[in-house]
C-alpha cells in the first residue's frame, strides 16, 4: 500500500516546469572539493564509529562472547561460534559498509544489508536461548522492560556494560542482548532508508563521476572566462597607456 509521503515524492514534479526545474536540482548529487579546487566523484567519508547502531554492535559483539563463555558448552555447542559469529559479522559489515561506501553506495546498503541480517540472526539465537531455558522476554508491560530500554538507550559503549557483567545471570544478559539487538536493528532501518534515498535521488558512482567532471568542467570554464576578461583588461590598459605615450611624443 502507497501512503502519503510515497505519493508526494512520486507525483512532485508534475504541476509546472519551474518544480520539474527544482527536482532536478535536488537530483544533482553534491560535489565536494580537495583543498586545490579540485572536484571530487567520492561521497563524504561517513565515521563509522560516531554511529550509535555501530556502538551498539560492538557491545552486542563484546556480551556475547561473554555469555557464550559463561553459558554455553565451550565445545560440541555450534551455537557458540555461531552466536560470536553473528555478532562479529553484524560489526564489521557496518565498518566495511562505511569504508566502501565513500566510493559506492550500491556497495555500502549491501553490506549494511548484510549486518542489518546478522543482527536479526544474533537476535534469534538470544531469543531461542531463553525459550529453551524458560525465561521471559522482558518487553511491553514486563516489570523490568522500562528501565532496561531506558538504559540501553542511554548506554552505547562497552565500558557502560563492562563492569555489569559478572553480575548479571543468563536471564538479565540474555534480555540486555535482546533489547540491543532491537535497537540496532530499528537504528539500521532508518540509516538504511535514508542512504536509500540518497540513491535514488543522486544516483550511484558513474553519477557522482559525470557530476564531478561537469563541476571540474565548470570550474575551468570559469577559470578561463576570468582570465580572458583579465587579458581584455590588461589590452585596454596597454592602448591606454600607448595612447598617452604618443600625446607625450608630440608635445
Amino acid at each position: 500500500m502507497t501512503d502519503k509521503t510515497e505519493l508526494t515524492e512520486i507525483t512532485v514534479g508534475t504541476d509546472t516546469e519551474g518544480t520539474d526545474m527544482e527536482e532536478e536540482k535536488k537530483k544533482k548529487p553534491n560535489v565536494h572539493h580537495y583543498e586545490d579546487g579540485t572536484a571530487s566523484s567520492l561521497r563524504r567519508r561517513t565515521m563509522y564509529t560516531e554511529l550509535r547502531f555501530y556502538q551498539r554492535s560492538d557491545v552486542l559483539y563484546q556480551l556475547t562472547q561473554v555469555f557464550v563463555h559463561r553459558f554455553l558448552k565451550p565445545y560440541g555447542d555450534r551455537t557458540v561460534d555461531q552466536m560470536v559469529q553473528a555478532a562479529r559479522s553484524c560489526k564489521q559489515n557496518i565498518v566495511e559498509g562505511s569504508s566502501d561506501g565513500e566510493i559506492s553506495l550500491e556497495s555500502e546498503l549491501k553490506l549494511l544489508g548484510f549486518a542489518r541480517g546478522s543482527n536479526k540472526e544474533l537476535l534469534e539465537d538470544y531469543l531461542d536461548y531463553i525459550k529453551r531455558k524458560g525465561y521471559t522476554e522482558w518487553y511491553g508491560t514486563h516489570p523490568r522492560f522500562k528501565a532496561l530500554h531506558d538504559f540501553c538507550s542511554k548506554h552505547y559503549m562497552f565500558e557502560d556494560y563492562k563492569d555489569l557483567l559478572p553480575m548479571m545471570s543468563d536471564e538479565e544478559m540474555a534480555n540486555v542482548a535482546i533489547c540491543l539487538c532491537h535497537q540496532v536493528d530499528a537504528a539500521m532501518n532508518k540509516y538504511i532508508e535514508r542512504k536509500d534515498r540518497e540513491f535514488t535521488t543522486e544516483g550511484g558512482v558513474r553519477e557522482r563521476m559525470t557530476a564531478a567532471r561537469l563541476d571540474q568542467r565548470g570550474t575551468q570554464k570559469e577559470i578561463i572566462e576570468r582570465q580572458a576578461q583579465e587579458i581584455a583588461a590588461l589590452k585596454q590598459e596597454i592602448a591606454r597607456l600607448n595612447a598617452l605615450l604618443e600625446q607625450k611624443g608630440r608635445t
